[in-house]
């Protein structure tokens, strides 16, 4: 992906959340507005592009030659769509929870088409939300709403960052961002993108500046996910689509080494789901396709100090 377009992960995403909330019952997470986000065309491009995927993803059932919505459906919820709802109903649920507890701020990593601060109004009265994402995929996000012609929330603020060339500690402190509060962190479906140490340096950089008490939710692969000879088939195969379209996976964690890891940065787990725990929270009794996904874990942890 060209850094200087929107990134295709974010646009997907937001059709990923926006095809769960119309389309699947029951549903695990409602973004009832992702789909605002994208315009009909691109509703159209990405739903054939997903359905054209079915046989990299299951020949088998491409060979029985299945219309687009059958083969975008099992796309999206065996392949797709898993991690997008699930990490963000956690994140939620997480969030409503420190909220209750006195968080006081909202900081979402990679906020893409994030839709937060427009659905969530009653935990908007209480939070003062800051999107961090990269200048294009943010520019075009506020060119969206703006043709939306949404009301921006006062208490809602963009930080463009590019943290290939400055760290957040510098991005959060040129923002109102208050060191002093409490604070809340996600960080959805990045971490797998960058380099360990890039990885390590943005949560240090967060534990670094947040207030003890502060909160950081972010998914991750396990290291088992990286090994060919290890890896379930689902995970093999979500690596060589992302790998192919140019945003290639890096790096994860072993989920038995994380604390004591993470600990060392003066971020101590509160939380670490694996992909049993996820299933038996979020999936556990459906019917529909969708399963917690192979090798993805879900962090929470607390800055002490």
């Amino acid at each position: 992906m060209s850094r200087k377009t929107v990134s295709a992960t974010a646009l997907i995403t937001a059709f990923a959340r926006a095809y769960h909330s119309k389309h699947d019952t029951p549903v695990l997470f409602d973004d009832y507005l992702a789909e605002k986000f994208l315009t009909e065309d691109e509703i159209a491009f990405f739903g054939k592009n997903l359905a054209d995927a079915l046989p990299f993803f299951n020949p088998e059932l491409a060979a029985t030659g299945p219309d687009q919505e059958t083969a975008l459906d099992w796309v999206l919820k065996v392949q797709n769509a898993p991690i997008t709802i699930s990490r963000a109903r956690y994140t939620e649920d997480c969030l409503k929870q420190a909220v209750d507890q006195g968080i006081e701020q909202y900081v979402i990593l990679g906020a893409g088409m994030e839709t937060f601060a427009f659905r969530e109004t009653e935990m908007m009265k209480k939070l003062r939300v800051y999107e961090v994402d990269h200048p294009a995929t943010q520019a075009f996000k506020q060119e969206r709403l703006a043709d939306l012609g949404w009301e921006i929330p006062d208490n809602l603020e963009f930080i463009p960052a590019d943290f290939s060339k400055e760290k957040l500690s510098d991005v959060l402190k040129r923002s109102s961002c208050d060191p002093d509060k409490k604070t809340f962190f996600s960080w959805l479906g990045v971490a797998y993108y960058l380099s360990r140490d890039i990885v390590l340096e943005t949560l240090f950089s967060i534990c670094e500046l947040a207030s003890k008490g502060s909160i950081v939710v972010f998914d991750y692969i396990d290291s088992d996910g990286f090994d060919p000879a290890k890896a379930a088939k689902r995970m093999q195969l979500m690596q060589a689509i992302v790998q192919n379209v140019g945003e290639p996976m890096k790096s994860g964690f072993d989920p038995v080494e994380i604390g004591k890891e993470l600990a060392s940065l003066n971020l101590h787990m509160k939380e670490n789901l694996d992909p049993s725990e996820i299933e038996d929270r979020y999936f556990k009794g459906r019917s529909d396709g969708y399963h917690a996904f192979e090798h993805v874990h879900f962090f929470r942890g607390s800055v002490e100090k």
